[in-house]
């Protein structure tokens, strides 16, 4: 069964497209020249998928971090007879400072290999597969190193020590000293842009290396200023967040990789390169605690131009994107990967494209609610655009849907669905002057009062003691733990109070993480608990004015972040091995949220005690 542990894997990003490196030293996913692009490596989900391996024979003991407030990783590897450090990395454009993080990049990944003590012996294996595995491209020597052309794709691999070619594969041995170093590159063309990929020279890839280095840590010192509670991890949380966005425009992937499955064996494997609003929505709103809020203006032009094509022509929000504003995302299998641990099928593609999902008017209005006073003045075209979003909530908010969680079954009449329509006209009220809509708050304010009517009725149990999953349900669903979040009700409410007892209670596992619901959701098999929703339980203790349990909370999923600071979809409830795609943007915004509101509740706490 093939399948390193999730958490093995360190992610690589130019915010164009991702790599995940194991912990050995592969190179087993890159898509390239987006992040939703054919991988050329993709052995992450199939033995055969190819992949770029540097490798140490031998060695005992293995080490690795990121360079101080950079998305570049480096790798310590211990031998008997010496020290050996790897340097890898996404090349940036050159001189990129601040704001211009990952403009122009070259679709360059950098490699670089350092003795630092004694002798290390270096294993290269170059074994490009692209289009997912399905194509063995034709490999050459040239002068000062390989050349891979298949399909679309040209690869030109920089190796400054002799390579001996095999089919459709290429390898090399050579021994560094205490001293010396040797750098490799990898460029990424597609065919109709062949005079772009190129052989790159040992000062080049010094500079290009060091210069990225240079291009994160200007990104960091000028965006990450919290400072409160767990701050390394909030930090390095945001540099995910940046690292998964789109730079040309805007857009935030939910996650680097496809068909990381949710159940070992089983079958919900779906693609997650794709910019849906609801993830987006609530990154926008982590980045303004994690880094900042910059890159706003840039997510509301994509969304605007992305999603205006349906809002307000009588249909309703799209409620995901392909990242350069695709609308058709429909979803196929590729059979001839076995997927992770021969968890099949592998998709790419997401069907969950074409379904109804209300709840994506509210994330995006109390986004913009969120963030309205750090952006600039809107234009005219999207303020009308949130307009009509907040009059399609008004309009459609009494139709079942398929839910925050995709539900792959009959609609339903999800709470949370039904709260975020509210969310969308609360907050929508709430900027009708910014967004030149006076004229609609009357029918927005009784829409509103309507829902939350219907909302407290009709989705609370008096059986579940709880709000439910959906109305006339008596299963508890942890999206409700949202309540807290968005305001629905008062911090003290005796039902806003139980719900999140009864998620603490009866949705937990034994390590007292939180799943998203046990009923059945027209899937076969199970899942693990979710990293975002013990990450909302911790926050909604802290809104309700109990940080010390909210701090219990958050400290038990904080374990499961690896040992470079990321973090998958879900934990296995038998293994506690990480499951889901990767990393994953959802569960970084969980924890850069809850750090946030613990941190602020304890402050209040602080002070009520020191004037009492």
């Amino acid at each position: 069964m093939n399948g390193l542990p999730i958490a093995e894997y360190a992610l690589l990003s130019d915010r164009h497209s991702a790599a995940l490196v194991s912990r050995d030293g592969s190179v087993d996913w890159f898509c390239v020249p987006r992040f939703d692009s054919g991988a050329v490596f993709a052995r992450l989900l199939g033995v055969d998928g190819g992949h770029w391996s540097i490798r140490v024979p031998g060695a005992t003991d293995v080490s690795r971090r990121y360079v101080d407030r950079t998305m570049v990783l480096e790798t310590t590897f211990r031998t008997p007879t010496g020290v050996l450090t790897v340097v890898d990395a996404l090349a940036t454009g050159d001189a990129n400072r601040g704001h211009e993080l990952g403009r122009g990049s070259p679709h360059l990944l950098l490699r670089r290999a350092t003795c630092a003590a004694g002798e290390v012996e270096l294993q290269i294996d170059f074994a490009p597969r692209p289009e997912y595995g399905l194509i063995h491209p034709l490999v050459s020597a040239v002068a000062g190193g390989v050349s891979a052309v298949g399909g679309p794709d040209v690869l030109m691999l920089s190796c400054p020590v002799p390579i001996e070619i095999e089919q459709s594969s290429a390898h090399a041995r050579t021994t560094l000293s205490a001293g010396e170093h040797l750098g490799f590159a990898l460029h990424h063309a597609l065919r109709v842009e062949r005079s772009a990929a190129r052989i790159w020279t040992q000062i080049e890839i010094d500079h290009r290396l060091d210069d990225t280095i240079a291009a994160w840590n200007s990104w960091s010192e000028l965006h990450q200023a919290y400072d409160g509670p767990w701050r390394d991890l909030v930090h390095q949380s945001g540099r995910v967040l940046q690292a998964l966005s789109y730079r040309p425009t805007g857009a935030i992937c939910a996650a680097a990789t496809t068909s990381l499955p949710e159940a070992v064996g089983g079958e919900r494997n779906w693609d997650y390169r794709y910019s849906w609003v609801r993830d987006a929505s609530f990154t926008i709103e982590a980045l303004w605690v994690a880094a900042c809020p910059d890159e706003v203006n840039e997510f509301f032009e994509y969304m605007t131009t992305s999603a205006a094509a349906s809002v307000g022509r009588g249909s309703e929000l799209q409620i995901m994107f392909g990242i350069g504003g695709e609308h058709d995302l429909t979803e196929r299998v590729l059979p001839h990967l076995p997927g992770w641990r021969d968890s099949s099928p592998v998709r790419v593609g997401n069907d969950a494209w074409n379904q109804r999902q209300l709840d994506v008017y509210g994330e995006l209005l109390n986004s913009v609610y969120r963030l309205c006073d750090t952006f600039t003045e809107l234009a005219s075209q999207t303020k009308s655009f949130f307009v009509k979003v907040a009059d399609t909530a008004a309009q459609r908010w009494k139709e079942p849907d398929q839910g925050i969680w995709e539900i792959r079954g009959a609609p339903r009449d999800f709470v949370y669905s039904k709260l975020m329509c509210w969310v969308a006209l609360e907050r929508a009220v709430a900027l009708a002057d910014r967004l030149d809509a006076r004229h609609r708050v009357d029918e927005w304010t009784r829409v509103r009062d309507e829902i939350h009517e219907a909302v407290v009725t009709n989705g609370w149990s008096d059986v579940a003691g709880a709000f439910t999953q959906s109305f006339g349900s008596d299963e508890l669903d942890a999206s409700n733990l949202m309540m807290a979040l968005v305001g629905f009700l008062p911090p003290d409410d005796r039902r806003l109070l139980a719900t999140i007892d009864a998620t603490e209670e009866r949705l937990t596992d034994e390590r007292g993480l939180v799943y998203r619901y046990r009923s059945p959701d027209g899937l076969a098999g199970g899942e693990g608990t979710f990293l975002l929703c013990t990450f909302w339980l911790a926050h909604a203790l802290a809104l309700t004015d109990q940080p010390a349990r909210a701090r219990r909370v958050f400290e038990r999923a904080v374990p499961y972040v690896t040992d470079v600071g990321l973090l998958s979809e879900q934990v296995d409830t038998e293994t506690g091995e990480l499951l889901g795609n990767f990393p994953q943007a959802f569960s970084h915004v969980g924890l850069v949220n809850a750090a946030w509101a613990i941190s602020e509740a304890e402050r209040r706490f602080t002070e009520r005690t020191r004037t009492s």
